[in-house]
């Protein structure tokens, strides 16, 4: 059930802010609203959310720099960038820096209302495998603590590229089409004329693979992509 969840509304324009705020109320939200950055990172800090939705030109701190600043203290939480800045390398920024979803202004408030939804009922987009570790050759997953290790190193995965990299790790050996992806990791349906799970691919390519003669993450051309030992 999403009723009685807490969301955190930054946003600098007071109409909009209070338009979202009366919208999420009617549908069974709690709703708090931070009209600059600085404030919305104080009240983050002070409270626990179960959501956030933040703007990008945000006074004192930007969107940018409030998502980062909310992902050194919580790597979990759903952030959600709603934002007139929609071309693709500020979305590619809004991705990067852990936001897990990015709604473009004009929006439609039934559109961006269910994607919170899909968020905040799905408990977990991972399967516990082996009840706590996962491994592949030396990728160890401990799904517990969520933490990944290479061999003795200790890799550092945004909370995207963790759920990414166990979703693949799950289905070990079996190729996972973007449409899967998108749809068990973003919660939406694959658009084909956007590259973020091939963006997000990359990054997880340059931490896990990178510096390591056997590669575990595999593109199987017009199928999607599959982790398993190259040697397999």
């Amino acid at each position: 059930m999403t009723v009685g969840k807490k969301i955190l509304i930054v946003e600098d324009e007071k109409r909009l802010a209070d338009i979202l705020k009366t919208g999420f109320d009617e549908n069974g939200f709690a709703v708090e609203i931070a009209y600059d950055g600085y404030i919305g990172k104080e009240m983050f800090s002070k409270n626990k959310y179960d959501l956030v939705i933040l703007d990008i030109n945000l006074p004192l701190i930007n969107g940018y720099e409030l998502c980062k600043a909310i992902r050194i203290v919580n790597n979990n939480v759903p952030i959600i960038m709603l934002t007139a800045m929609g071309a693709a390398e500020n979305k590619l920024t809004g991705f990067e820096v852990g936001a897990d979803d990015y709604v473009t202004k004009p929006f439609n408030f039934k559109e961006l209302l269910a994607r919170v939804r899909v968020f905040l009922k799905r408990s977990s987009t991972i399967e516990v495998v082996n009840d706590e570790m996962i491994q592949i050759d030396d990728l160890i997953i401990n799904t517990s603590k969520k933490t990944v290790f290479r061999g003795n190193t200790q890799i550092e995965l945004t909370a995207k590229e963790y759920s990414l990299l166990a979703y693949l790790a799950k289905n070990k050996g079996i190729v996972i089409s973007r449409t899967d992806i998108a749809e068990k990791i973003w919660g939406l349906k694959f658009d084909t004329g956007t590259n973020y799970i091939d963006v997000y691919i990359n990054y997880l390519r340059r931490k896990i693979d990178y510096g390591f003669s056997n590669k575990l993450i595999h593109t199987r051309v017009g199928l999607g992509y599959v982790l398993k030992n190259e040697n397999e």
